[in-house]
């Protein structure tokens, strides 16, 4: 039976319907883009091929005037603004197709669909918003870590809470949110084990979290670096939202506590000679000779 301690504050419940709802609007409008940017391909207009981000200011309104009936290739170039003005002959060729009413119809609808989300998804964000601003501390120590923003600090808030004491330590976190592989042992050997699946709502928030992390210049950036070469990008997400998690704790468990970064060194200047041996290593591996240090002169 579960008890009473662990079940979460009515204001964190209600925290958490708006977080969670936000996101599964936001990951439906990702899906009808999706389908938007691929229904102009079908007329042959390779307008994404051209422009990076066609929902923005020239593509919206290139698509706009798509659906109001124009067809000619270099007025729809024309509607470029700012640097993709630099790539109107490219866009003229990426807008050469054959786009029917039926095309237009349809893209219509899709638009009129990511602009409803768009506004209910702006509703939900000023609500959560409103929700979190007695959090505004927590919020603001958890969007000091690299690859957390404001948007994923109220997410894992709702999903975690402000109360440390529920996790003697950050391990108990990391283990309740399955982002501690398990300990599995035969013969007295490891074996290679997963995390095990947890619940998607954290789990999908410290995703996008660490990926975000990743391309940073930071000691989470190093640590995915070291572990992707030897585990794969599944196994380095996982360790580095370990990481991303544990750093919460130790926030959270202190109001006043900020994030100091370790570095991206941090592993080199800890073993200086393990650094050495894969330099040392790597280089063998590229030339395919043996590298022997001497002491300078």
């Amino acid at each position: 039976m579960l008890r009473a301690s662990f079940i979460p504050p009515r204001p964190q419940r209600q925290l958490r319907d708006l977080t969670r709802y936000r996101r599964t609007l936001t990951q439906e409008r990702t899906r009808e883009k999706q389908r938007a940017e691929k229904l102009p391909e079908d007329a042959q207009i390779k307008l994404s091929s051209v422009i990076s981000g066609i929902f923005g200011a020239s593509g919206r309104d290139m698509l706009a005037a798509l659906i109001g009936g124009q067809r000619n290739p270099h007025a729809l170039a024309g509607l470029a603004r700012k640097n993709v003005r630099a790539k109107t002959s490219v866009l003229q060729e990426a807008l050469t197709g054959h786009f029917t009413d039926h095309h237009a119809f349809m893209l219509a609808m899709m638009l009129a669909r990511i602009d409803a989300l768009t506004t209910q998804i702006d509703t939900l964000t000023t609500r959560i918003g409103q929700a979190t601003a007695p959090l505004s501390v927590q919020v603001a120590q958890l969007d000091e870590i690299p690859g957390i923003g404001v948007t994923a600090a109220q997410d894992l808030l709702a999903e975690i809470g402000t109360d440390m004491s529920r996790f003697p330590d950050p391990g108990h976190l990391v283990t309740w949110a399955k982002f501690a592989p398990k300990a599995r042992q035969s013969a007295g050997r490891s074996k290679a084990a997963t995390a095990g699946k947890g619940n998607p709502w954290p789990g999908g928030t410290l995703g996008e979290a660490a990926t975000s992390a990743a391309r940073t210049k930071t000691f989470l950036a190093s640590r995915y670096k070291r572990i992707v070469r030897r585990r794969g990008k599944q196994r380095a997400l996982v360790a580095v939202g370990n990481s991303l998690l544990t750093i919460a704790w130790h926030l959270l468990s202190d109001p006043a506590a900020h994030f100091t970064d370790l570095g991206p060194d941090w592993h080199d200047r800890l073993a200086p000679l393990r650094r050495k041996r894969q330099l040392i290593a790597e280089l063998e591996r590229l030339s395919g000779k043996k590298v022997t240090l001497h002491d300078a002169a």
